[in-house]
């Protein structure tokens, strides 16, 4: 034999034995008998069938290679073998041992039920190393979430009797590795620290030691590259992408650096507008004037998609279902616009044939279903199913919501299918507050977001302070008998005791109401409440506090109706926009009294200075007119630090005193019939490093507190005086809540008024 065919048949002889586990005839063979051991837990039979071998059945060498890959396969063995002696098949088994009991060891940022609620390995199962592999990759992932990069987890096994072990899961979690700083190249517009608002991951603050929320989320990096990017060309920026996003771990492998390199590029304004209809019986010139985009406005492709959506919704109303708005924009790069052409033009004859939900367990099929303006039969509208997923994603029942269209059983209908996964929606809170006006308080909670599944908000609340106890219960329908009117009530009761007074007092109150919007922007809400409000344990008070005691429980009876107008929630930054809210309520029906009480509020806010600085101005006003029965201390307007900074709860307006000389007792703070405040205020960077968390303010404001129906010789101010302060205020972002700190000087006041300096507000809950 020569060398080259020695080779050969060296090669031939190893390639047989590696290619065959197990010694096999090449033809067929046909046994009589199929015998197992080495099984202690798994049935004969179970094997057999897992092997799918039968006797007096031909098998072959491919048959057998088969039968060993579904058995290995099942997961239940960790070898398997054959051995054919004359007619019979040995078939010899090693099966995987059962878990007796799994054990997390050094564990100190989870514990152990959460750590064991994500393990597929569980007590009484069988112990795979496929199954084990698949579990420690879980666990990481649960650490690198909580940015512990570092954290290592070594599985061990301790035999026991039986064929069973106890799986011991040993964790070294090391250091969290936090967002150490988020950087910025090539931006000119907008500074650093404003576009880390943007983003959902955050860079490691000032108190990193007691909250830990800026970890490193590969997901959120995906994420937050879609929100700069709908943030600058929502602000005429269509030209903007984002070159590259730099993750880098530092030296000491405690903290990540995150630097995105962007391209601004030039921002647009809108240009020529223009409506044209390529439909012969669809005249273009009845949604002329339609549109809100105005020509010198900023480019907002969110507005865009908004109007558009808005224009396709007035097509349907006069019964023009097959027709689309589709936008076509041209710029101009000399003057830096893009004007928007309109183009109404015939759409596909499409009809929705049904709409699927998937994925809601707790929650009903009908909340999910009356987010859609269309049903059943309705003709096709791609972006009014846009629409309802927006609306479907804003309920907060669900973390993730994906809407899909499918082909229908014929070419002119559609399926859409919606996928829903749900979160958790109830929450139990514990809180604290303080406040100059009030002092140490406290708070418990339970919120349920979607009670019952039917998409519907109830909550109950006990608050304590060091002198008033509140007690709420709220529910609230959203979607009451049709899609846009909303039901509610609230009950509640409110004790005093003797604060920022000289008596008591107790209000109890049941409040049902219906809202339903008026527009876009605006809604109304009516609602009844009746009302039960007691004065008790008069302390050294004067005769109209005293007078107002001896009236003793006091029963009244109203309807009303609030209207509001809020432009905030359609600008893209949120911090600009107005808000108007006109209020009455009518008492007398059944009660003790007849009054009519009347309250406005109109605020704009306005961000300026690449949306670095914050305006907002604030006028309130507020009148009360009894034609029945005279106004009591509870009924009537006051002023705290909220309204009126620089002055104390009850610290301005109306007040009795003896022989008009207000000492220590006799000085009574009466509130007024009538009042009107104007503040105005900016926030603005303090140019510390964006992890403090603090920016300043000014603000300026003027008040007036005055009238009432009962006055004798000791009351002062009933004719009212306007007051003056100014003041600087610290916003501080901490863990235990944000932090509002302002400091006062009154400028104008009255002799009798109480001011302070100095205020402190901080709430938060956990």
């Amino acid at each position: 034999m020569t060398n080259f065919a020695s080779i050969i048949f060296i090669i031939g002889i190893h390639c047989f034995f590696v290619c065959t586990p197990f010694l096999l005839h090449a033809n067929t063979v046909n046994f009589n008998t199929i015998v197992i051991e080495g099984n202690s837990r798994i049935s004969d039979g179970a094997i057999k069938n897992y092997s799918q071998l039968r006797v007096s059945e031909p098998t072959s060498a491919q048959d057998l290679s088969n039968a060993y890959s579904r058995m290995i396969g099942t997961g239940l063995f960790k070898n398997v073998e054959f051995k054919e002696t004359d007619d019979q098949l040995t078939i010899f088994v090693e099966e995987y041992p059962t878990i007796n009991e799994i054990s997390i060891e050094g564990n100190t940022k989870f514990v152990d039920e959460k750590l064991l609620s994500v393990l597929k390995s569980k007590p009484r199962f069988v112990f795979t190393p496929k199954v084990l592999e698949q579990d420690l990759t879980t666990l990481k992932k649960l650490y690198k979430d909580r940015g512990m990069i570092a954290a290592r987890i070594q599985p061990k096994t301790v035999k026991l009797s039986d064929n069973r072990v106890n799986l011991i899961f040993e964790i070294f979690e090391g250091k969290v590795v936090e967002i150490e700083k988020i950087n910025f190249v090539g931006n000119r517009t907008f500074s650093d620290g404003r576009l880390r608002r943007v983003l959902s991951s955050k860079q490691a603050g000032a108190f990193r030691n007691l909250v830990q929320q800026d970890t490193l989320i590969r997901e959120k990096v995906d994420f937050d590259r879609r929100l700069l990017t709908d943030f600058y060309k929502n602000r005429g920026f269509i030209d903007f992408r984002i070159n590259d996003v730099n993750t880098e771990l530092s030296e000491e492998k405690d903290g990540f650096f995150i630097t995105y390199n962007v391209t601004e590029g030039p921002q647009f304004r809108v240009g020529k507008l223009s409506i044209s209809s390529e439909i012969s019986e669809v005249d273009p010139a009845i949604f002329v004037d339609f549109s809100k985009l105005r020509t010198g406005d900023v480019y907002n492709a969110s507005s865009l998609k908004f109007e558009v959506l808005k224009l396709e919704n007035k097509l349907k109303s006069v019964g023009l279902h097959f027709v689309r708005a589709n936008p076509k924009i041209s710029r101009n790069a000399e003057n830096l616009t893009l004007n928007v052409a309109m183009v109404l033009e015939k759409a596909d004859r499409l009809f929705v044939e049904r709409i699927d939900i998937s994925g809601n367990t707790a929650t009903l099929d009908r909340v999910l279903r009356r987010q859609f303006f269309l049903v059943e039969g309705d003709p096709f509208n791609p972006r009014e199913i846009k629409a309802a997923e927006d609306r479907i994603r804003a309920l907060g029942l669900f973390s993730n919501v994906l809407v899909d269209i499918k082909r229908g059983s014929s070419k002119s209908e559609v399926i859409v299918d919606v996928n829903v996964v749900e979160k958790p929606t109830g929450s139990l809170t514990f809180g604290a507050g303080y406040s100059s006006a009030t002092g140490l308080g406290g708070l418990i909670e339970y919120g349920e977001k979607n009670f019952l599944g039917r998409g519907q908000a109830l909550s109950f609340a006990i608050k304590t302070g060091k002198d008033n106890q509140l007690y709420e219960l709220s529910f609230y329908e959203p979607m009451f008998m049709r899609n846009d009117l909303g039901f509610g009530f609230d009950i509640s009761l409110n004790d005093t005791d003797q604060q920022n007074a000289a008596y008591d007092t107790e209000n109890l109150q049941f409040k049902p109401y219906v809202v339903f919007p008026l527009g876009e922007k605006s809604k109304i809400k009516i609602d009844y409440a009746i009302s039960q409000t007691d004065l008790s344990n008069p302390g050294n008070v004067g005769s109209i506090i005293t007078d107002e005691v001896n009236e003793g429980s006091v029963i009244s009876s109203s309807v009303g109706y609030t209207y509001s107008h809020d432009t905030r929630l359609y600008n893209v930054s949120g911090d600009s926009g107005v808000l108007i809210q006109l209020g009455q309520q009518f008492t007398g029906l059944g009660g003790d009294k007849t009054a009519l009480k009347t309250a406005l509020k109109a605020a704009a806010y306005r961000s300026t200075f690449n949306e670095e600085v914050k305006l907002k101005a604030v006028l309130e006003a507020g009148s009360l007119t009894y034609t029945s029965g005279d106004s009591r201390v509870t009924e009537r307007f006051s002023l705290d630090s909220r309204k009126m900074r620089g002055f104390k709860a009850g610290g301005l307006g109306p007040r009795e005193c003896l022989n008009q000389i207000c000492g220590t007792q006799n000085n009574d703070a009466l509130g007024g019939e009538n009042f009107a405040v104007a503040r105005f205020e900016a926030e603005f960077p303090l140019g510390l490093p964006q992890e403090y968390g603090m920016t300043g303010g000014l603000f300026y404001d003027i008040g007036n507190l005055w009238s009432l129906s009962k006055v004798n010789n000791n009351v002062l101010y009933e004719e009212g005086a306007w007051r003056q302060a100014i003041g600087a205020s610290l916003f501080w972002k901490t863990p235990i809540g944000p932090l509002r700190f302002n400091f006062s000087e009154v400028l104008v006041k009255e002799l009798y008024d109480k001011d302070e300096s100095f205020d402190l507000t901080i709430s938060t809950r956990f």
